[in-house]
């Protein structure tokens, strides 16, 4: 089963990339209000189902993909074709 993983840092948490993208864009001329810099982790589950590889891809998350403390992460099934 084809899953993406996207991990954020967490509303309140510093994010010093963010900072430099959102400043380096006004100073290109964009004008961009807030940037915040994640990670996509795209992922292929052996599981019979969907809710045993949510289950497993949160577990994957908590114990290595993100750091529960400062980010935060939505899982999405992606088709098969």
């Amino acid at each position: 089963m084809k899953a993406t993983v996207l991990v954020r840092p967490r509303p309140g948490i510093l994010d010093p990339q963010g900072q430099a993208v959102e400043s380096s864009l006004r100073h290109l001329g964009f004008a961009v209000a807030e940037a915040r810099v994640g990670k996509l982790v795209e992922l292929e589950v052996d599981a019979p189902d969907e809710a045993e590889a949510r289950t497993q891809l949160e577990r994957m998350c908590e114990q290595l993909l993100t750091n529960p403390l400062i980010e935060s992460y939505e899982i999405e099934f992606r088709g098969q074709g």
